[in-house]
């Protein structure tokens, strides 16, 4: 991208993994930047490795009405407009506690902060992209492959994934007439420090414990890029990237 085409993003959880790793890689793009997340001190450190300038960071709680609009007022006061929404902040929750144990707080948080946070991010964007001119923009959200199967004792985050294609389906329907394209991006085993215990044992579905591989984030980044610089006249609707042998084709 030259000056004359340079794009404004906002990234939610850019703090760490892929969130960050996906904001260094539209950085290398060109693009201008919003990264949130709920740690000032590690969407500094995001905004460092971008080597870039161009880079506004902003404490957000995505589960907060009022965050969530101050994020986007301060992407509109710095940059006028909105090209991107990468909706990636999310929460695993209490993995690994039986259906039966899982107290409802812990339901209501993973719910408000990814099903509930990514809503309001998204809102927020389509109202931005809707109303702004040239008129239009494209969000891509973070679903994970858990939008189509579960592992065992997730059922907050497996639950708040699944509604995640429901969203994206929504949204891709309703910008139509805005120039608003909407797309989803499923993701297994990104080696992270939240997939960290994957790759050290994690339960299967017959009940025994396993050791999973996992790909380089960078991968998952290159293809979100690659997502967010199609013309708003092309989408990939679905995507799942995930590490060629995980335990995901034939799960269960």
């Amino acid at each position: 991208m030259n000056e004359a085409q340079t794009k404004i993003a906002i990234v939610t959880g850019a703090g760490s993994g892929i969130g960050r790793a996906v904001a260094l890689e539209l950085a290398r793009g060109g693009w201008s930047l919003t990264l949130a997340g709920r740690r000032t001190e590690a969407l500094e450190e995001t905004a460092a490795l971008t080597k870039s300038d161009d880079v506004l960071c902003v404490r957000t709680d995505v589960a907060v009405q009022e965050d969530v609009a101050a994020l986007f007022a301060a992407t509109r006061d710095r940059f006028g407009r909105l090209d991107l929404l990468f909706n990636n902040a999310g929460t695993f929750g209490p993995g690994g506690v039986p259906l039966d144990e899982l107290p409802y707080e812990a339901w209501r948080h993973v719910v408000d902060t990814n099903l509930n946070g990514a809503f309001l991010c998204a809102q927020a964007a389509f109202r931005q992209m809707k109303g702004q001119s040239p008129q239009g923009g494209r969000i891509i959200n973070n679903g994970s492959i858990s939008a189509q199967v579960p592992r065992p004792h997730s059922i907050a985050y497996t639950a708040t994934k699944h509604a995640m294609t429901g969203l994206t389906k929504s949204l891709s329907l309703d910008g139509r007439p805005y120039r608003i394209a909407t797309s989803q991006i499923d993701i297994g085993n990104a080696a992270t420090d939240m997939t960290e215990q994957m790759q050290r044992g994690i339960l299967q579905a017959n009940g025994q414990l396993a050791a999973e591989p996992a790909m380089d984030v960078a991968d998952v980044a290159r293809t979100v890029r690659h997502m967010a610089e199609l013309p708003l006249e092309a989408n990939v609707q679905f995507a799942t990237v995930m590490a060629t042998n995980m335990p995901f084709i034939g799960r269960g």
